[in-house]
């Protein structure tokens, strides 16, 4: 069965929000590099991502969303699976149970509902500091083999979350177009707007749509809180268009302070809605509303509340 993707329809879309902190700061998991992919194999880390899915998928049936429902793989490539000892036949099996779970949880919780199954591809290092930087080459054939695990099950897109640098998601970008699978790709963004690597958000977009013969469905923005990028929308230009998905922080943190916070900083979540509902107004083709770190299922329903014009619980 196709399903039809965000970019193809004008229906609002619903994602998750800060799932690893949610699982870390409110759960109680231990997350060793932040993976939350080992917890497949764990009944209470089971339990728990049903729980939390379960909530987002019934908060898009509230509000006559589609929903688009993150494999928990974020973590899940060679390298980071490598520092925790597994082998690339044991990342390929969680990659392929992650979909599984996912499909899952879309036949219990998502009947008649548009849900779609999101492979998440993470970046190669660390998602606020791009201190190695591959070339567009090496960034295709390291993240095809993730991207050509998924291309082999029910996933029905890919998104690259935290993209620190252009390299990288160029190189995601190839990879996914010459396996067919539909990607997406998130950039970080620091509290000037701009990239990790200092690279203008515009500059981006147009370099990886432009090196990209398969180009990403849409972009997004994510790990950044509305006003730091603010400014950047208001500028405007063609490249606006291409961003059809915002997963803000209600932080108003820095990464580095975000880094080495010990209490998890949840910000205002009505704040955080009424600022979404406002950003519609720069970013004519937005359509897809999640949350990154310290959000949960009360900020994005604070979003929810905001965009039809509702008195927030």
């Amino acid at each position: 069965m196709t399903r039809p993707l965000p970019h193809t329809t004008n229906q609002i879309h619903l994602t998750d929000a800060g799932f690893e902190t949610w699982l870390l700061f409110h759960k109680g998991f231990e997350l060793p590099y932040f993976a939350a992919f080992p917890l497949l194999r764990d009944d209470e880390g089971r339990a728990a991502m049903r729980d939390y899915f379960a909530s987002f998928i019934e908060l898009a049936r509230q509000n006559k969303a589609g929903y688009v429902l993150d494999t928990n793989t974020w973590r899940a490539n060679p390298d980071w699976a490598g520092l925790m000892g597994y082998s690339r036949d044991d990342l390929a099996a969680f990659n392929r149970e992650s979909v599984d779970f996912a499909a899952e949880l879309r036949n219990d919780f998502g009947e008649g509902l548009s849900v779609l199954i999101n492979g998440v591809i993470g970046p190669r290092c660390d998602g606020y500091d791009p201190k190695t930087i591959m070339s567009i080459e090496e960034a295709q054939d390291y993240h095809a083999f993730q991207i050509g695990v998924f291309a082999q099950t029910q996933a029905d897109m890919v998104s690259a979350i935290t993209m620190t640098n252009s390299n990288e998601a160029i190189g995601i970008a190839r990879a996914a177009g010459e396996l067919h699978v539909p990607c997406v790709i998130s950039f970080t963004l620091e509290t000037d707007g701009n990239l990790p690597t200092g690279q203008f958000l515009a500059e981006a977009i147009r370099e990886t749509d432009a090196q990209s013969p398969v180009k990403p469905a849409y972009y997004m923005i994510n790990c950044a809180h509305p006003d730091h990028f603010w400014s950047v929308l208001e500028e405007g230009g063609d490249w606006i268009n291409r961003i059809q998905g915002v997963r803000a922080n209600a932080s108003r943190m820095s990464h580095a302070e975000l880094d080495a916070c010990e209490v998890l900083d949840e910000g205002n979540p009505q704040e955080l809605g009424q600022l979404y509902a406002d950003m519609r107004k720069l970013l004519p083709r937005l359509t897809v509303f999640g949350g990154c770190c310290g959000t949960d299922h009360r900020h994005v329903a604070s979003v929810c509340n905001a965009l039809h014009g509702r008195q927030a619980a």
